[in-house]
């Protein structure tokens, strides 16, 4: 048992990897008082180089491996190490974090938090019985839920039967400061990242970023910019397509922009770690998800001043105000998508006009000082209860 004073708080997440879960959960680790807490992380499979990013070298990151030693296993060391650590609270997070639940509860941990921070694609609205089934047999032994979005609150409420005041919604924060809007003063410098073809005030550079996976439907997006394409000379010569992110259907949407014809105008060069610089070379930001819990990427998008075309799911309402910081369209909706992005490209002013609010918004109510003071202040009740 350490004779560290702080609290020790354990993370428990599915991978850690390139995601918007993981990139919160990061930057709480990085950003909350090192003075007040200390960390380590329980990877339910396995962990990338993304763990590189957590600042204090002594937060400790352990991969449980699931999918290779089974669900009995995982328990059985997940129990071990809850006892190894003796943690003043467990921090599981979506559907596989359920397993540490009953682990950290019989292991004698004080408190135990779940959040809830989105949809995996073949549950799209919380509907299958299995999951809301599991979810429901674990409310015993959960001390406080926290959700991002007041989506997946109304879901914990009315699906699972938890009382809303056990509920913390605290909205993902974002670094403000990292995403902003490009300097003026550097002109086409802004675009530096991008293609030669792409570069230049002559270009409009709509852009998405996130993983290459089917509930992010960048399909969708491809086909609505290859009728975007065809409605005028003007927008075939001047239109461009960026998708920053890898992911199991990279290959797929690459072979989808060939067979539309659009391979020219459009750039995926795969996941990079320059996301905000690629954001600052665009000119509109574009998600049209098929489902989302709070999208990390669009409050990043926001922050960098960029007008945002999002699919109307999950969280996505709870950020993009219609008119005033872009649009929202139905998820799946190409026709309607594509007469947005049209109306970016007729109308420079709106388009401006969108994106400078969508800077004021995200400064004003969804700084990342904000999230933390949040958590911060569910871990402090939590570890003193």
């Amino acid at each position: 048992m350490s004779a560290d004073p702080r609290p020790l708080i354990v993370h428990v997440l599915h991978h850690l990897l390139i995601g918007g879960m993981e990139n919160g959960m990061v930057n709480l680790i990085n950003h909350l008082p090192a003075a007040q807490f200390r960390h380590a992380v329980l990877c339910i499979e396995d962990y990338s180089d993304f763990r590189d990013r957590i600042v204090d070298p002594g937060v400790e990151v352990i991969a449980l491996h699931r999918s290779r030693i089974g669900a009995a296993a995982l328990r059985r060391q997940i129990f071990g190490h809850c006892r190894r650590l003796r943690p003043a609270l467990v921090h599981t997070r979506n559907l596989s974090g359920l397993d540490a639940l009953v682990p950290a509860w019989l292991a004698g941990v004080p408190r135990r938090i779940h959040s809830e921070h989105g949809w995996d694609v073949g549950n799209l609205d919380g509907s299958q019985w299995k999951p809301a089934l599991l979810r429901r047999l674990h409310r015993p032994v959960v001390s406080h839920y926290i959700t991002v979005s007041q989506d997946l609150k109304r879901f914990l409420v009315e699906r699972i039967g938890i009382g809303a005041e056990k509920i913390s919604q605290i909205y993902n924060g974002v670094d403000t400061a990292k995403f902003a809007p490009a300097d003026p003063r550097q002109g086409a410098d802004r675009t530096a990242a991008f293609p030669e073809d792409f570069r230049g005030p002559q270009r409009l550079r709509f852009g998405a970023v996130g993983r290459i996976q089917p509930v992010k439907d960048q399909a969708s997006l491809l086909h609505a910019f290859a009728a975007l394409r065809k409605r005028s000379t003007l927008l075939r010569e001047q239109a461009r397509l960026a998708l920053l992110g890898g992911g199991p259907l990279l290959g797929e949407m690459r072979e989808l922009a060939r067979s539309l014809e659009i391979d020219a105008a459009v750039w995926l060069p795969g996941p990079s770690d320059q996301v905000a610089e690629f954001l600052r070379g665009l000119d509109v930001f574009v998600l049209p998800s098929l489902n989302e819990g709070i999208s990390n990427t669009v409050l990043e998008a926001m922050a960098s001043g960029l007008p945002v075309l999002a699919s109307a799911v999950g969280g996505n309402v709870e950020l993009v105000q219609p008119g005033l910081t872009g649009a929202l369209f139905a998820p799946g909706d190409r026709d309607t998508l594509t007469d947005w992005m049209a109306r970016c490209f007729d109308d420079p002013d709106w388009r401006l006009a969108m994106g400078a609010a969508a800077r004021q918004r995200a400064v004003e109510a969804f700084s990342l000082a904000n999230m933390v003071a949040r958590y911060q202040a569910v871990y402090c009740g939590a570890a003193t209860a």
